[in-house]
């Protein structure tokens, strides 16, 4: 295993985590508790979004109005709504792939959306992989975060944000910093078939139209298949807030939520990895992205 360096690059702090995602509001459901962690404990934690999730559709009747088929103005929104959840995680470092707006989002596999030349689907691989090669040279991560190929669950964006961080992996690591380990968000059948028996058993003790399936939540693979554990327990209420914050898209109720669709999903605070790139970190489950650093959380971290 090789160490992170003794002196990190001026002005860095000595871990430095980048998660690269296709809209506002997946980094806070499927890493937040991990981003709030790592923040609190002092590293520097790079969210990059690939969209501004322009196609996504609205809970709040009142902000109906917003979507792509009426005033096409939830992407500018969900800039807001993305700021304040990472405000609650205490991210600091945020941006959107190539600026806000470059490129648009693609809408779910199939639709005509998918064919709009500024999507994020029909964007130059290289040239998309490009903008996140720059970051990459900017904050130089250790570690990095993306999906798995089929993007969790076959989302176009989702399938291009994997191919876009794995391309700018290595293109960044031909002009000069190659990031140690990549892991994909996954996570095992087993917790999710737990979450769902708790959701089960709340009975109608919660207000959405009914309960989604396994099937339904992205990244579920066997539990073999898990490298890292990141128990993020101290931070669930962090997460919980974030979750809130992206009110277009997410309705919270005590441990569970439920997106658009209205079937309720449990909520996870723990988070799982498979790592893809890089020297193995542990034999078994490993708890930690970062194990040969120690780190002690600022005074006040919840």
């Amino acid at each position: 295993m090789t160490d992170l360096p003794a002196s990190p690059p001026a002005g860095l702090p000595a871990r430095r985590l980048l998660l690269v995602h296709a809209h506002p509001d997946d980094e806070t459901i499927q890493n937040g508790v991990t981003m709030a962690k790592y923040a609190a404990e002092g590293a520097l934690v790079t969210l990059v979004t690939c969209t501004l999730g322009e196609e996504g559709e609205v809970i709040p009747e009142e902000l109906a109005h917003l979507a792509a088929d009426r005033d096409d103005t939830l992407g500018q929104h969900r800039i807001g709504e993305l700021a304040a959840a990472m405000a609650e995680l205490g991210v600091t470092d945020h941006r959107f792939l190539g600026g806000p707006g470059r490129y648009r989002d693609s809408g779910m596999m199939g639709v005509p959306q998918n064919d709009r030349p500024d999507c994020f689907w029909q964007a130059d691989l290289d040239e998309a992989a490009g903008h996140l090669a720059d970051v990459i040279l900017d904050v130089r991560p250790q570690v990095l975060i993306t999906y798995d190929d089929f993007g969790g669950y076959g989302h176009p964006d989702h399938i291009q944000a994997h191919r876009v961080a794995m391309r700018g992996y290595e293109l960044a690591a031909e002009r000069g910093h190659r990031v140690e380990r990549v892991y994909e968000t996954r996570v095992p059948r087993s917790v999710v078939e737990a979450g769902f028996a708790r959701l089960a058993a709340a009975g109608k003790d919660f207000p959405f139209q009914g309960i989604a399936t396994v099937d339904d939540v992205p990244g579920v693979v066997d539990d073999d298949q898990i490298g890292v554990a990141v128990n993020g327990e101290a931070y669930a209420d962090r997460k919980t807030a974030a979750m809130r914050a992206h009110a277009t898209q997410i309705a919270v109720d005590g441990p569970f939520f439920a997106l658009s669709n209205d079937l309720g999903q449990p909520f996870f605070a723990v988070e799982y990895y498979r790592q893809v790139r890089g020297e193995a970190l542990t034999e078994g489950l490993g708890t930690d992205l970062f194990p040969a650093v120690a780190a002690t959380a600022p005074e006040g971290a919840r």
